[in-house]
């Protein structure tokens, strides 16, 4: 599936394998641009995706801001700790209860040059405690970083972003440790483009 995105960028999505819909899934992926969430809004809008994100983007930014404010996010506070904890369980739970999905940044902040980050552990160790039946699905965006590397001005032309969603890993009976680096080798081997 190929769409175009503002400034003749271009966004293709490619699914590795079918994903039913009905079970709750937790799209882990890397993330490098705001050009990221559009595309994972519409493409995963089967699966009811909630996302996870930091409370700033919560104000500001047309439609995505509203879409966390209203759409059942969960918008988290990096600097207070307790909040995220309070948070992220109280989504958790929530998720469990209606059979909704998850996507989660898991590097926990934005790559400016496609350098992939190593993933931050304890949101997704909440995420599969509370929401102990869903299914891993590792996610690798690519270079969408090249859009906005300068920031809001100059954005970069051209650019042919891709999104795959790789298969499904249940987390029943996985370690969590061993799931999230499993679902990390997976994300990051598949990152094609950087700035180093």
């Amino acid at each position: 599936m190929q769409s175009q995105l503002p400034l003749f960028n271009t966004f293709e999505v490619n699914f590795k394998t079918d994903l039913p819909v009905g079970p709750s899934y937790v799209f882990v992926c890397n993330h490098q641009s705001m050009f990221d969430i559009p595309p994972l809004i519409y493409y995963l809008r089967d699966y009811h995706a909630k996302f996870i994100a930091k409370k700033e983007l919560s104000k500001g930014i047309p439609s995505i801001s509203l879409n966390l404010r209203i759409g059942e996010n969960c918008a988290i506070d990096r600097k207070d700790r307790k909040q995220a904890i309070m948070a992220l369980v109280k989504f958790a739970k929530n998720v469990h209860k209606k059979k909704h999905s998850v996507v989660i940044f898991a590097e926990g902040t934005r790559s400016r040059t496609g350098v992939p980050k190593p993933f931050q552990t304890n949101g997704l160790k909440t995420i599969f405690k509370y929401v102990p039946d869903a299914v891993v699905v590792p996610v690798t965006i690519n270079n969408s970083w090249k859009v906005d590397r300068y920031g809001k001005f100059p954005y970069g032309l051209g650019n042919k972003i891709s999104l795959t969603i790789h298969g499904p890993i249940p987390i029943e009976g996985r370690d969590h440790d061993e799931l999230i680096q499993q679902t990390q080798e997976i994300v990051h081997n598949s990152i094609t483009s950087t700035a180093v």
